[in-house]
């Protein structure tokens, strides 16, 4: 089994408090955000470690599991009922040859050493089912809605409900529907990672989208009303007089939707882009060179 320190992870001392963790956490998942780093494949990695340790570690339960039995933390329960067996009659893990899932922790625990055990004990011992990784991808504008998904792991077929808001690598657990587990031991839990796929007309930074619009000369110098697409349909917008080429505008509320805060969104950033009249005859050219000259 590999060690990761999660407490390195984060850059967090092994005292720092719940605060002082969140707050690293928001930190690096600022910096190393997919959405921050597009391609890039060390800060994607990094991203997904950094949730990790934060899953762990910000819950309290987990979090001293973590504590007290480092890389095997997932496994603390069984070992002490492992332990507990050992210390009476010892354990044989040949016995548990088919019970790949758990070899390895048995022999991290014990140091490969082979000890006799009753069938009944071994009976009587319960383990968790092994995790399951899978991915799911989706689209922009599917990740921005509320849905429901059906989703077939381990040979069933579950249906899943996907807030609204979920970003490009985020991982969630969703618990007990991982292998089962062995002698009657609870089932283990489910991670799903989103691969969000990118959008034409959006781009998305954390809970706000950026756009581009382009707008005319005219309307660029006089002033006027345009309309322009939000994840949500088209709005009027009005543009004021004098508007420089790469003016941005921000539309409170018209971002991306905050994940798991049903009915609060980020902002929209419109950067206008004014594009200039192509083709001009003799006439409108004279009275360009007239503003000009005026």
């Amino acid at each position: 089994m590999v060690y990761v320190d999660y407490y390195k992870v984060l850059g967090v001392e092994r005292t720092a408090t719940s605060e002082e963790i969140k707050k690293a956490y928001r930190k690096l998942a600022r910096k190393f955000h997919p959405d921050m780093n597009p391609g890039d494949k060390v800060s994607e990695q990094k991203f997904k470690e950094i949730n990790e340790a934060n899953e762990v570690l910000s819950n309290p339960e987990s979090r001293a599991k973590y504590d007290k039995y480092g890389e095997n933390w997932k496994h603390g329960e069984e070992y002490e009922n492992a332990k507990r067996h050992y210390s009476r009659t010892g354990f044989d893990e040949s016995d548990y040859e088919n019970a790949s899932d758990y070899s390895d922790f048995f022999r991290d625990m014990f140091g490969g050493a082979g000890f006799g055990e009753s069938s009944h004990s071994r009976a009587s011992g319960k383990f968790k089912g092994q995790d399951v990784y899978a991915e799911m991808s989706l689209s922009f504008r599917e990740a921005a809605k509320k849905q429901q998904k059906m989703f077939s792991v381990s040979g069933r077929n579950i249906r899943i409900t996907i807030p609204a808001g979920v970003y490009d690598g985020q991982q969630i657990k969703l618990k007990g529907y991982g292998s089962k587990g062995f002698n009657g031991g609870p089932s283990g839990d489910l991670y799903i990672t989103f691969n969000i796929q990118p959008d034409a007309q959006f781009e998305r930074v954390n809970n706000d989208l950026k756009t581009k619009v382009l707008i005319d000369l005219y309307t660029a110098i006089l002033g006027g009303e345009i309309e322009v697409e939000t994840l949500e349909g088209k709005v009027k917008l009005k543009v004021q007089p004098e508007t420089q080429n790469g003016a941005i505008v921000r539309l409170k509320g018209k971002g991306y939707p905050i994940y798991k805060k049903e009915g609060e969104f980020g902002d929209l950033f419109i950067t206008y882009e004014v594009q200039l009249p192509k083709n001009l005859t003799d006439k409108q050219k004279d009275l360009f060179e007239q503003l000009k000259n005026s």
